[in-house]
């Protein structure tokens, strides 16, 4: 019954300033999520293209220290 007594009725238009005030509140928050959001892909996007980047120069590297010189196979085919 406390809800409904006189006081609780009356308004002095703050109400709307309140609701206003929240809603302002809401779309701040959104927003300070959505560029998280995007701070988030775009540093996983960057972080993933550097790695991928990298790995193709070190699997570059490798397969240049594998492939045998043409005098080695030389040496290898001669005797048999």
């Amino acid at each position: 019954l406390g809800c409904c007594t006189a006081a609780s009725v009356v308004t002095d238009g703050s109400g709307a300033a309140e609701e206003r005030s929240l809603y302002i509140m809401r779309v701040v928050q959104i927003a300070v999520m959505c560029v998280l959001a995007l701070t988030v892909v775009f540093g996983i996007f960057f972080l993933g293209c550097n790695l991928l980047i990298k790995s193709e120069g070190m699997i570059n590297f490798l397969v240049k220290d594998r492939r045998p010189s043409k005098e080695v196979e030389a040496v290898v085919v001669g005797p048999y």
